[in-house]
C-alpha cells in the first residue's frame, strides 16, 4: 500500500517541502532501535536558476537505542547528512546527555531544556519531539507478533492492565484517565481494537473479537 502524499493544492508554487521519517527496528525482546530523519527539500530551479534537481538544505538522522519497557534511551548517535553551515556539525556531541533519559512522559520538555536555543539544532530538536511518540506506539508493536496476536496474554489484575497502557494515559482524550475507555479497561474489558486493524481482519475473513489484550480465553 503507498503511503499517503500530501494533496497539491489548486493554486500556489511549490516552494518548500520538510519531511520527518521515523522508524522502529526490534534488537531484541527488550531494546528496539528508534530511526529518525527530518529532510528540508528546495524544489529544483528556486534556489539555483535552471538547477534540474531538487537541493537539500537539512538532512539529518537520530538513532535512538531504547530499553523496552523502561523506555529509557540507552545509546544515541547524530548525524548530519546535509547541513547549511560547517559549524552545524559541533553540536553533534552534545546529544548524548539523552542517554538515561526516559523518551516517555516529560520527554519534550526535558529536551527543550537541554538542546533549546543556542543549547542545540532546532531541527534535531523538532526530530526528537517527532519520535517521541513514535516510541510509545512502538511499545505495542514490541508485544504483538506470531502466537500474541493468535491468543493474546490477558492482564488478570487491575495493576497489570494499568501498567499495560500506563504510558497511553492522559496522551490525548481518548486515553483520559476518567474516560470511558479507560474505565471500561480497569473493569476488564478489552481495548478496543484499532480501526485499521478491524478492517483488515473483517477484509481477511477473521474475527475481530480476539486481538489483543485485556480479552478472557
Amino acid at each position: 500500500m503507498d503511503q499517503p502524499r500530501f494533496p497539491e493544492p489548486d493554486a500556489g508554487e511549490l516552494i518548500h517541502t520538510r519531511t520527518y521519517e521515523v522508524r522502529t527496528y526490534k534488537l531484541t525482546p527488550d531494546s528496539f532501535l528508534l530511526r529518525g530523519v527530518v529532510c528540508d527539500e528546495k524544489p529544483a530551479g528556486l534556489y539555483i536558476p535552471d538547477d534540474p534537481d531538487p537541493l537539500w538544505m537539512h538532512l539529518m538522522v537520530v538513532d535512538l537505542t531504547v530499553e523496552y519497557p523502561t523506555f529509557a534511551i540507552t545509546a544515541v548517535d547524530v548525524l548530519f547528512r546535509e547541513h547549511p553551515h560547517e559549524g552545524c556539525t559541533d553540536i553533534t556531541g552534545t546529544y548524548q546527555q539523552l542517554v538515561g533519559l526516559s523518551i516517555a512522559r516529560g520527554f519534550n520538555a526535558r529536551v527543550k531544556e537541554l538542546f533549546g536555543g543556542p543549547r542545540g539544532c532546532t531541527h534535531i530538536g523538532a526530530l526528537l519531539s517527532a519520535m517521541a511518540p513514535v516510541a510509545i506506539q512502538s511499545g505495542w508493536s514490541m508485544r504483538m507478533g506470531g502466537e500474541a496476536v493468535a491468543r493474546p496474554e490477558r492482564p488478570a489484575t487491575l495493576e497489570q492492565r494499568r501498567r499495560a497502557y500506563a504510558m497511553n494515559i492522559n496522551t490525548c482524550h481518548v486515553w483520559d484517565e476518567n474516560g470511558p475507555m479507560v474505565t471500561g479497561i480497569e473493569a476488564g474489558a478489552a481495548v478496543e481494537v484499532p480501526l485499521s486493524v478491524r478492517r483488515r481482519l473483517e477484509s481477511l475473513g477473521r474475527p475481530t473479537d480476539r486481538w489483543l489484550t485485556f480479552q478472557d480465553d
